[in-house]
């Protein structure tokens, strides 16, 4: 599971050190707030927020730079990118590696590897993605993924700058997290360096996945009242269904990488959780749509844009979904829910 500012839910690279000196705001004590603005707006700061109140001259309010810097906080604290920190920190340290393709092994259903919070790589997890033909086969899978993200009427606005190589970077993290080599972490040791203006200061980011993600969050395409806020379960579930789609067109659903997909999308499940605590439930629906040739004939007819999601309350999307996939119990609890069990009862092909 998964550059320049951007990347969604996968693999930028590096922490940026964030001011912390935002004041949360007492409640107004009125039950109407006017959105008129208290006082004259110079010419050419009509769209933006004002430091102070947060407020728009349109009434709309940005979420805090503290919130932001709260939500990356957690991220980083997040026990699978503290992992790839370590990982990074340790090769920083050794000569450049060079990463041998690899002979396509198989193995059978295996069970989601997760120990302390974080994903481990195991020899099981090697075989499975050595066994779908390795980083070549993910290159393919990811670009469709990206490709499909472009056009995307809602995830595009995410991704700041087209020309990074996202599929690329997205393609060595999965090999990397499924024990293949170290691609992401090597590739990571001669990106060139990106900097964007956040609020006003200058961020290091696309460095590594945190800082990407906060980029991201931070996207000038995004609404001005969506500006600076983490992903939510809408932003979640159409990110999982293209990705799911892509692979899907790069035959990963075909029957003999069934044991892959399996776990893949366990996998998905497991990492989605640190950017949207509550879309892990929807998972398996994103896997599953894309193998219905009418959701693609609306998505398609409504502009590339998924209006029985976006902006949906989870509480309704979560009764639309099988009540055995509504719960969610998170990798650290007494008695674990999927993905942390074993195979799923479907199989998603087609």
């Amino acid at each position: 599971m998964l550059q320049k500012a951007v990347q969604i839910f996968s693999c930028g690279t590096s922490s940026v050190k964030l001011s912390r000196t935002a004041a949360r705001q007492p409640n107004h004590p009125s039950s109407e707030v006017s959105n008129k603005a208290p006082h004259a707006i110079r010419k050419g700061m009509e769209g933006v927020a004002c430091p102070i109140t947060g407020l728009s001259a349109d009434g709309t309010q940005r979420e805090s730079a503290s919130t932001a810097a709260e939500a990356l906080a957690e991220l980083e604290a997040d026990p699978d990118i503290v992992d790839e920190r370590t990982v990074y920190m340790e090769r920083s340290r050794e000569p450049l590696a060079i990463v041998q393709p690899q002979v396509a092994l198989t193995t059978q259903f295996v069970a989601l590897s997760v120990g302390d919070g974080g994903h481990k790589a195991t020899r099981d997890t090697q075989y499975l993605v050595r066994s779908i033909g390795g980083l070549p086969v993910l290159r393919k899978f990811t670009t469709i993924f990206y490709e499909k993200s472009f056009v995307d009427s809602h995830i595009d606005k995410f991704l700041r700058d087209h020309s990074d190589p996202h599929g690329e970077r997205f393609a060595s993290w999965i090999a990397e997290k499924f024990g293949d080599g170290t691609p992401w972490t090597e590739e990571r040791r001669t990106r060139p360096r990106t900097v964007m203006e956040v609020n006003g200061e200058q961020k290091l980011v696309a460095h590594d996945r945190s800082s990407a993600h906060y980029a991201a969050w931070h996207s000038p395409k995004r609404e001005a009242h969506k500006f600076g806020q983490k992903f939510k379960p809408d932003d979640a579930r159409v990110w999982m269904r293209l990705h799911f789609w892509a692979a899907r067109e790069a035959g990963l659903f075909e029957a003999e990488h069934a044991a892959f997909m399996d776990y893949y999308i366990r996998f998905i499940g497991h990492f989605i959780s640190v950017y949207s605590s509550k879309s892990p439930p929807f998972v398996r629906e994103s896997a599953r749509w894309s193998a219905d040739p009418r959701n693609i004939e609306r998505y398609y007819a409504n502009g590339n844009y998924m209006s029985d999601v976006v902006d949906q309350p989870v509480e309704e999307a979560l009764l639309q979904l099988p009540a055995s996939e509504r719960f969610y119990s998170g990798s650290r609890h007494q008695r674990t829910s999927w993905p942390y069990g074993g195979p799923h009862e479907v199989t998603y092909r087609g």
